[in-house]
């Protein structure tokens, strides 16, 4: 089934929920901001401008995505108004805290989703199959959004670091195409594939960028390619390890999911996610909804400890398919970027799930999908293993 969502910002409705009690009294300023057709940063930068302070001393604990209806939060130290009111926003002061939020102060997101151009036994269907998946719930995978700089097929910029191939990841960075380049970086980017090595040719085209300050060092350096990549803008090397760990992880899971669910009476089906057909599921036996709830796995990383269970021994799976070994999961090319540590949940339940139907004589059926998710997870998920089943 192909589901029509965000067709407009309405469509999909998040709103933070904070799990860190606020007070009257302390340095802090908390406010719960609302957007609309607005990235966290653009948000960042309207607000500062507003409030007459620099966008860094404004704390977001989550990005939101911007083709959506967000209410989030964010702090700073001093005193601000009751209400800020721009243009695709505005924010009300939430009250006050002794110290400047952070992720680990989210308990998670609820969300409200809006299927269009449904019939009336499609919504049905729908409605039954998300009080089957608060039941049993799904595979917790990261979905599309953590792979913003992967094309399907291309190079994972994390994956060429890891292997200590500072030339193919600096490539990948400055000529691959990704999903969200602009115009212009598009532009350059076909440049570059075409002129690659010809730094000067290569810096007279490339925007006012990180691309520029690379290229500058290039011209002067043009074999010093592991000096190069950790001149890469800071904040970016961190997610290009991410997602690729990410992929790894869903792989893994993916893997274990497709050994463990052969004998079962389960109905499978595949979501496409980074280019990978990732395992999906419903109508489990309770018993083994209860066994695979309980399970987690290691992000992959180089110090993790496998213990030989069939879980493990897909997470080895995944890096063996990858030619990788466990040792080679730490960054050695970079000098300030590590894979995070920690582990996921394997299957993801979403909690408080409800549906409403509405019938529109124009656009046909209409369900709204209501669940909570806990931080990390993807509502988008949801959705795609609602249509996968």
């Amino acid at each position: 089934m192909k589901l029509t969502v965000k067709s407009t910002p309405e469509d999909f409705v998040v709103e933070e929920v904070l799990r860190l009690p606020l007070g009257a009294a302390g340095p802090f300023a908390v406010y719960q901001a609302t957007k609309r057709g607005l990235t966290t940063p653009e948000l960042q930068q309207r607000l500062a401008e507003q409030l007459g302070v620099s966008p860094r001393s404004l704390a977001f604990p989550a990005l939101k995505d911007k083709a959506a209806v967000t209410t989030q939060h964010f702090c700073f130290r001093g005193s601000g108004p009751q209400e800020l009111v721009g243009e695709g926003y505005s924010a009300r002061l939430a009250g006050r805290s002794i110290r400047p939020l952070n992720p680990g102060d989210l308990l998670g997101n609820r969300f409200c989703i809006t299927l269009r151009g449904l019939t009336p036994d499609q919504a049905l269907a729908l409605a039954q199959q998300l009080a089957e998946l608060a039941q049993e719930g799904l595979p917790n995978y990261f979905d599309q959004q953590r792979f913003g700089s992967y094309p399907p097929g291309g190079v994972f910029i994390g994956k060429a670091i890891l292997q200590g191939d500072a030339e193919t990841a600096l490539w990948a960075y400055l000529a691959q195409r990704a999903p969200g380049d602009s115009p212009a970086v598009r532009h350059f980017k076909a440049f570059a594939r075409d002129h690659w090595r010809d730094w000067p040719a290569m810096f007279e085209q490339a925007p006012r960028s990180n691309h520029r300050s690379l290229l500058t060092f290039l011209k002067d350096h043009p074999e010093d390619f592991r000096r190069a990549i950790n001149l890469i803008t800071p904040r970016l090397l961190p997610l290009f390890l991410a997602a690729y760990q990410s992929f790894l992880w869903n792989r893994a899971v993916s893997r274990y999911l497709q050994v463990r669910l052969r004998d079962s009476p389960a109905q499978c089906a595949n979501v496409p996610i980074a280019g990978e057909a990732l395992l999906v599921y419903r109508s489990l036996p309770h018993a083994l909804a209860q066994e695979l709830a309980g399970l987690t796995l290691p992000l992959p990383h180089h110090q993790m400890a496998l213990s030989g269970s069939p879980l493990d021994a897909a997470l080895a799976q995944a890096l063996e398919e990858e030619g990788l070994t466990a040792s080679q999961l730490k960054p050695r090319l970079l000098q300030r970027a590590y894979l995070p540590k920690g582990r996921r949940a394997v299957v993801l339940v979403p909690q408080d799930a409800a549906t409403e139907r509405a019938d529109d004589p124009e656009a046909g059926t209409l369900l709204r999908v209501k669940f909570f998710l806990p931080p990390g997870s993807y509502a988008t998920l949801v959705i795609k293993a609602l249509a996968a089943t």
